[in-house]
């Protein structure tokens, strides 16, 4: 008998007081996690109260994903639990990030129905250092600002500083927005459209200009013409006239066409739409009604 009442349990009892296989414990044991205290007449291994809160705290370990080394290293007393578990959160966190870039590939290839060819693309973009990923992001902002030191300061500082792409711990719809958001970047149309926006940013602006104006037009064109298109007012009638005037004062409004179209493309907007994933903010509408309406009412005044 031992101190507690209990006596000594085969292993057959120590599985079923437990629940472990007998399998199981004898493993255990045969790896030198378990020992018996004493061995039965016959020779079976015999264990105490001891064994069986061991056995519990092995149970633990391995049911939290720790190796046979690292229990044992718990059981020995090398380390104490704190530090194997801080061990054991480092490495875990290493297999999300692997398992988050994982999904978020096949998730993109499903959803795309993409070829062989497409998903071995996606997989090596999404799995770019952040060094590769800053340097395509810093790549993208000079080809756009190269030469035009008139560009707006706060579009200047906006460009340049996003480039953090991807962060260290994304979730799957960054890694799925950086995927979209890298193929973006190298798509010729796209940024022959972007550089052409950044080009008549810089010749349109008035030496002087307050950092920020070009924006402070767009937001007022989000609210003038998103009003307009809530209120149901047809771009082409007269009623719009006010609305434009508002906007554009005398300008030519061909001109002002002209400039928008280069800003109102789809890709542009989505493009817009990635980066507010990637920074984890909460992701500015892209507007499309209230440009739309615009470029409507600016195309039938310039054609009048």
């Amino acid at each position: 008998m031992i101190d507690d009442g209990l006596p000594l349990l085969t292993i057959g009892r120590l599985a079923r007081r437990t629940g472990l296989t007998v399998r199981t414990i004898r493993y255990w044991s045969d790896e030198g996690l378990l020992n018996p205290v004493a061995r039965s007449d016959g020779g079976y291994r015999l264990y105490d109260a001891e064994s069986v809160a061991r056995l519990e705290l092995i149970r633990t370990l391995r049911d939290l994903g720790l190796g046979l080394d690292d229990v044992r290293t718990v059981l020995s007393g090398e380390r104490d639990v704190a530090a194997v578990a801080a061990a054991h959160v480092a490495a875990l966190d290493a297999q999300i990030r692997v398992l988050r870039l994982n999904r978020a590939v096949l998730s993109t290839v499903a959803k795309r129905n993409s070829t062989a060819e497409e998903m071995t693309l996606m997989n090596k973009l999404a799995r770019q250092s952040a060094a590769e990923r800053k340097r395509i992001m810093d790549e993208f902002a000079e080809e756009m600002l190269h030469g035009l030191d008139t560009v707006d300061p706060a579009i200047q500082e906006r460009m340049r500083t996003l480039s953090d792409g991807l962060p260290d711990d994304p979730t799957p719809e960054q890694v799925d927005a950086w995927v979209e958001l890298a193929e973006l970047l190298q798509d010729p149309e796209f940024k022959a459209r972007m550089r052409r926006a950044t080009e008549y940013n810089a010749a349109d602006r008035a030496p002087g200009a307050p950092a920020g104006a070009s924006m402070t037009f767009l937001r007022q064109l989000v609210a003038l013409a998103g009003d307009a298109e809530r209120r149901g007012i047809d771009p082409a009638a007269p009623e719009a006239d006010a609305v434009i005037a508002e906007l554009i004062g005398d300008t030519d409004p061909a001109t002002v066409l002209d400039r928008l179209l280069a800003t109102t493309d789809d890709k542009v907007a989505r493009y817009r739409e990635l980066l507010g994933v990637l920074k984890a903010t909460s992701v500015q509408p892209a507007h499309r009604g209230a440009f739309a309406w615009a470029v409507a009412a600016l195309r039938a005044r310039a054609a009048g």
